[in-house]
């Protein structure tokens, strides 16, 4: 039985629906002020669109390309992150986000405001910006271009770690404990392959620091990355594995809490995308609504990709070499909508879909 010293899990994390108008939009309900927020149009062939608090609201990151960060034209794009959402104006860089009319999506996380420069690790970072609760920091350094360590700030030790170099094209790097070969090789968020080999990659991670190698990807010198750290709480997050038996009984994993958000990705075998879902666009199982983070297609309903979210895990309906190909391994990234029992107030179970 897990317990959670998160009772409220909707503090740290959320998703949130709502309808692009293509002029100033106030969205609220988020239900804190969120400092990392990642959109997506559900209903167009639209980039993602990733911003954050430290990186300021009007820095763009996509998930589905290696790009450079671009910067959205004044009272454009999104204007600013709120105390229970945030506001969007007229697109102009990437307009799924708030084109009129629109289906979107976005996911939110609480990290700890604009940050401030972290000096546990021997390159200072730019600004460190961390929840110690949910087990979730933000973190910009600029390269050296030689091995180093970057304080985190979470006092915990990471078990996934999301790089992406801000000012070039390297592809997005992650970094995913529970993956087979984790310490030699890497995921690319905006590719599908499994993991491939990747020199002076990612060195010891502890409860302060991350070791970052002096591969181009992660710590050229001069130029300036991104870092989403995440380290698990029970009850509240999961970055695991799992292994495939190809049958339509797929597998089940256990969680410990009712998954609000989960984003799976094959890691060994043939290439694969990944793919995103959530309990707000799929409120009931089975589960068959999915976003690809590596793509810009629109939102996907299909049998093919059938899961159930459960109130202690999920379970894996349909033998799809994206979810469940025999004997292949695949990781994901879970966050809860409610513990299975909370330790702090009532403990109150999770309740099934």
């Amino acid at each position: 039985m897990a317990y959670s010293t998160i009772s409220k899990p909707s503090l740290h994390f959320t998703t949130k629906l709502y309808t692009g108008n293509g002029s100033t939009n106030a969205v609220t309900g988020v239900g804190f002020a969120p400092d990392w927020v990642w959109q997506k149009r559900r209903d167009g062939n639209n980039g993602h669109v990733l911003f954050d608090k430290v990186r300021g609201a009007t820095k763009i990151l996509q998930s589905n390309n290696g790009a450079a960060q671009l910067t959205s034209n004044s009272g454009y794009d999104t204007v600013s992150l709120d105390s229970d959402g945030f506001t969007l104006a007229a697109p102009s860089q990437v307009g799924g986000i708030n084109a009129n009319g629109s289906s979107c999506v976005a996911w939110n996380w609480k990290a700890g405001g604009a940050g401030s420069a972290n000096t546990d690790g021997t390159i200072n970072t730019t600004k460190t910006s961390a929840n110690t609760t949910s087990g979730f920091s933000i973190i910009q350094y600029a390269g050296t271009g030689s091995s180093g360590t970057i304080g985190h700030g979470l006092s915990a030790t990471p078990r996934l770690c999301i790089f992406k170099e801000i000012d070039g094209g390297e592809s997005w790097r992650v970094w995913h404990r529970a993956a087979p070969n984790y310490s030699t090789k890497a995921l690319s968020l905006n590719g599908t392959e499994v993991e491939f080999s990747q020199t002076n990659w990612i060195g010891t991670v502890d409860n302060s620091i991350i070791t970052v190698g002096s591969d181009s990807s992660i710590n050229t010198n001069g130029n300036n990355y991104i870092c989403y750290a995440f380290a698990e709480k029970a009850g509240f997050s999961k970055f695991g594995s799992y292994v495939g038996n190809g049958n339509a009984e797929g597998p089940f994993i256990y969680t410990g809490f009712k998954p609000a958000f989960v984003i799976f990705k094959k890691a060994s075998g043939s290439a694969n995308d990944w793919y995103v879902v959530d309990s707000e666009r799929s409120p009931n199982n089975v589960s068959i609504k999915y976003i690809n983070a590596n793509l810009s297609n629109a939102e996907v309903t299909s049998s093919a990709q059938e899961r159930d979210l459960l109130s202690n895990g999920f379970k894996i309906r349909n033998s799809n070499n994206g979810l469940n190909t025999s004997g292949e391994t695949y990781v994901y990234i879970a966050f809860a909508e409610e513990p299975l029992v909370a330790n702090v107030g009532a403990s109150i179970p999770a309740t099934a879909k």
